[in-house]
C-alpha cells in the first residue's frame, strides 16, 4: 500500500503534544528551527506499515495521532509483538546504532506521524542542547521498557502481566490528557498475548476473570478500569509504574 504524505501545516509550537514529545523550556527560536527540520507529516491507514525491518534507517517518527505496534518475524514464521506506541511517543530509535530498522511498525488505526530526519536532528542538537538531553532520556526509557518486559516474561503470572499491561496503558493515556480508566484497546487480544508471552485463550480468560471479579468492565475492546488499586495489588513485587 502506498504511503500518504502531507505538507507539515502543524508546527511544533502549536501542537498539543509538544510538552510530551519535546523537552520543556524551548524558546520561540528553538521551535522555529524544529519547524524547519520536520518538513512533512505522514498519514497512514489502519494496517499500513510505517517502516519494515531491514530498511535503511533515516528518520525518527513522533506519533501525532493514532496507535502503532512494532513486531518481528520469528524463525518459525510467527509475528512477535515487541511494543505498542501511542500519540506523543517516538518510534524508530532502535535503528540508530545499526543503521537499519530492526522491526516492523504498523498502524493499528488511522494515524499521523511527524517525520524527523535524523541527519537534521544531529545538526540541530548542537544548537539546542536540551533536545539532545531529551533524546538520551527517551533512549534510557526504551532500555527500562525492555528490562521490564523481561521481568514480566520471567517472573510474573498471567494475571500479573495483564494487570500491569492495563495499568501502564492507563498511565500513558492519562499523561496525554485522555481518560485514564475508560479506553478502547487498539490491539487485538492475540497481539496482547504475543507481547506478554501469553496464549490468546489465556488473555481472553484472564480479562473475563477480571470482569467477573469487578476489577474491570469489558465490552469487546472497550475497557473500563473499576478498581485500579486492586489491579496494582495483583502486580506483586513490581512497581505499578512499570514502563511497558
Amino acid at each position: 500500500m502506498q504511503k500518504s504524505f502531507v505538507l507539515n501545516k502543524n508546527q511544533c509550537s502549536s501542537c498539543s503534544l509538544h510538552d510530551v514529545c519535546l523537552p520543556s523550556g524551548l524558546q520561540t527560536e528553538d521551535f522555529s528551527r524544529l519547524d524547519h527540520v520536520i518538513k512533512v507529516s505522514r498519514r497512514l491507514k489502519k494496517g499500513e506499515y510505517l517502516f519494515h525491518v531491514g530498511e535503511p534507517f533515516s528518520s525518527l517518527y513522533a506519533i501525532r495521532t493514532g496507535f502503532f505496534k512494532t513486531s518481528v518475524n520469528t524463525h518459525d514464521g510467527r509475528d512477535q509483538v515487541t511494543g505498542f506506541f501511542m500519540s506523543g511517543e517516538l518510534m524508530g530509535m532502535n535503528g540508530i546504532s545499526s543503521g537499519i530498522y530492526t522491526n516492523d511498525a504498523v498502524a493499528l488505526e488511522d494515524s499521523e506521524v511527524c517525520e524527523l530526519p535524523f541527519d537534521n536532528l544531529e545538526q540541530i542538537n548542537q544548537s539546542i542542547p536540551e533536545l539532545s538531553t531529551h533524546f538520551f532520556r527517551l533512549l534510557s526509557r526504551e532500555i527500562v521498557r525492555n528490562q521490564n518486559v523481561m521481568l514480566l516474561l520471567g517472573n510474573m503470572r498471567a494475571e500479573e502481566r495483564l494487570a500491569s499491561f492495563l495499568l501502564n496503558l492507563s498511565q500513558r493515556l492519562a499523561a496525554r490528557g485522555f481518560a485514564a480508566n475508560d479506553f478502547i484497546l487498539r490491539m487485538s487480544r492475540e497481539e496482547i498475548g504475543s507481547y506478554l508471552g501469553l496464549k490468546l485463550e489465556t488473555v481472553s480468560r484472564t480479562l473475563s476473570r477480571f470482569n467477573h471479579d469487578g476489577l474491570i468492565d469489558v465490552e469487546h475492546k472497550h475497557i473500563r478500569i473499576l478498581k485500579p488499586d486492586l489491579l496494582r495489588e495483583l502486580v506483586s513485587g513490581c512497581s505499578h509504574k512499570m514502563i511497558l
